[in-house]
């Protein structure tokens, strides 16, 4: 549904720059096309009372969400996490593999390509997200390692066309043989090579952040640590100033004082809260399946059977929400950790990720508890509390 113009008040708005009061952002052709604070008459106003209005995140991490997984390579299963994160803020995700067979690898990249170039009912498809394959057993995580392959040209070929082009990030060990000709290589190709489920030390990191890496995931697990001969994986994550630190604030994943440490190193432009929720995001605890792993839910907390950590059930609002309470972060800039940095990192800061004049009306309407009200996309609403009266006229 396309609707007229019309202005959105809230008690607070996250621009860009400042979090602003007795304001009014209006909405055209799902444009932001103003911020006021004198709105023009005859123009419809939405007054959404004491509301937070802030950009519409983007989840750049995830797996999955209520029963679906990517590695279903189905398109019902996109939608389904589509709608789901709509509830909660997210207007824009890359799915992400987990390591399974080549196979089956292949086929979720070709469904994900697919879903990327149609409009999805909640939060887009802003691409793929490989997490998967080219991983160390050492630092395997949920990972199968009985599938792990050497990660070549062709097989980086054989995946970006599967993706139909769709695929922005790749995630990769870059302790052996050909890596860094790889990452050159990915570089070039447009794809962000971010370093995970590696046992790479220190320089090897950093050989690889020259060669073009820019980021870790999920920092802290699934890499080599800290260690005070060898700052390890993670140490070359920290301390280059240009790599993004990918941070899954559950309070498990990260100690609240090294989510502090993390941030008072990296920064507010170079963190990206992520869930990497799988699919038992929005289900009770139980048995679930990652990729070819059973994974055991208990408490909300996801772990092999063996007993690593599996991904999550967070949702992004809630990292926002733990690392304000539990790395004192300031709360313009939780928020813009969640929409505008991994907008930034994936070259979409032009449309997406702030509230700021020229770009796409994308938004998501918190509570003073900043729980999710509404999300709204392109100035259309895909997701809205019943007790809330968006276009209610």
């Amino acid at each position: 549904m396309n609707y007229n113009p019309y202005y959105l008040k809230c008690a607070q708005i996250v621009t860009e720059k400042s979090i602003e009061k007795n304001t009014y952002v209006l909405v055209k052709h799902g444009i932001i096309s103003e911020i006021t604070r004198e709105p023009r008459a005859n123009v419809h106003i939405v007054d959404l009372g004491d509301s937070i209005l802030i950009p519409g995140m983007i989840d750049m991490h995830i797996h999955g969400r209520e029963g679906c997984d990517v590695m279903d390579a189905e398109l019902s299963s996109l939608t389904t996490i589509s709608t789901s994160l709509a509830k909660h803020g997210v207007i824009g995700f890359l799915a992400t593999t987990v390591t399974a067979s080549w196979q089956q690898t292949l086929k979720a990249f070709e469904v994900i390509g697919q879903a990327s170039h149609h409009k999805m009912p909640g939060a887009q498809v802003l691409g793929a997200y490989n997490e998967g394959l080219f991983f160390t057993e050492t630092h395997k995580g949920a990972h199968n390692e009985a599938f792990f392959l050497e990660l070549t040209k062709e097989r980086v070929d054989a995946i970006y066309q599967a993706s139909q082009g769709s695929l922005k990030v790749m995630a990769l060990a870059p302790e052996f043989e050909g890596s860094m000709e790889i990452i050159r290589y990915l570089d070039e190709l447009g794809v962000n090579v971010m370093l995970g489920h590696t046992n790479a030390n220190y320089q090897q990191a950093t050989d690889a952040f020259a060669a073009g890496a820019c980021g870790g995931v999920h920092i802290f697990n699934g890499m080599s640590g800290v260690h005070h001969r060898d700052p390890g994986c993670a140490g070359a994550v920290l301390m280059n100033k240009d790599a993004l630190a990918e941070v899954i604030a559950d309070g498990v994943h990260l100690h609240p004082t090294i989510m502090e440490m993390i941030y008072q190193l990296k920064g507010k432009d170079k963190i990206a809260l992520i869930s990497d929720c799988i699919n038992a995001g929005g289900f009770s605890d139980g048995t679930y399946r990652l990729g070819e792993l059973d994974v055991i839910v208990k408490e909300g907390i996801a772990r092999t059977k063996q007993g690593s950590l599996a991904g999550s059930t967070l949702t992004l609002e809630k990292s926002v929400k733990n690392i304000i309470e539990m790395a004192k972060v300031p709360f313009i800039e939780a928020v813009h950790m969640a929409s505008l940095v991994p907008a930034a990192h994936l070259a979409l800061a032009d449309e997406l990720g702030s509230i700021t004049l020229g770009k796409r009306a994308c938004f998501a309407v918190l509570s003073p508890d900043l729980n999710v009200q509404a999300t709204i996309i392109d100035g259309e609403v895909v997701f809205c509390e019943q007790h809330v009266a968006l276009f209610n006229r």
